[in-house]
């Protein structure tokens, strides 16, 4: 570590407070869109849910109409946990901003270049790292 914003980021020789701060910048507006996209996909879901209830759709054989809003719920809750699990990766980031450790391999403790972290600012792992293992970040 070479030392501290204000703001509590620390910073190294690698990565400056000016590329910290902006990615700091960055990951917050992440945050707060996926919190709104994951806040709208559950009250849609539980919209359905409650239209389901009140009988609005036709559960017979003709219609299909139950079995695509069950999809659709589905889906929505799935895309809701998807959003969530990426503000989970974020708030990691925004942690290791302020550890000293944002922007290095936690395999191998090796600099992220800064270009896969401007593209994926929650970014964990080189890009030939996350090779190897499925669905890492």
């Amino acid at each position: 570590m070479k030392g501290v914003t204000k703001d509590g980021i620390a910073y190294t020789k690698d990565f400056d407070a000016k590329f910290l701060s902006a990615q700091r910048d960055a990951l917050l507006a992440q945050k707060k869109m996926l919190l709104g996209q994951a806040d709208w996909l559950e009250a849609e879901a539980h919209h359905l849910i409650e239209e389901q209830e009140m009988g609005d759709v036709q559960f017979d054989d003709e219609g299909g109409e139950g079995d695509a809003m069950v999809i659709e719920r589905e889906r929505d809750l799935a895309l809701s946990a998807q959003a969530r699990q990426e503000i989970e990766d974020i708030d990691a980031a925004l942690a290791r901003l302020t550890a000293g450790t944002y922007g290095y391999s936690v395999e191998s403790a090796r600099p992220i270049p800064r270009e896969r972290l401007e593209a994926i600012p929650w970014a964990t792992v080189l890009v030939e790292e996350k090779a190897g293992g499925i669905g890492r970040r």
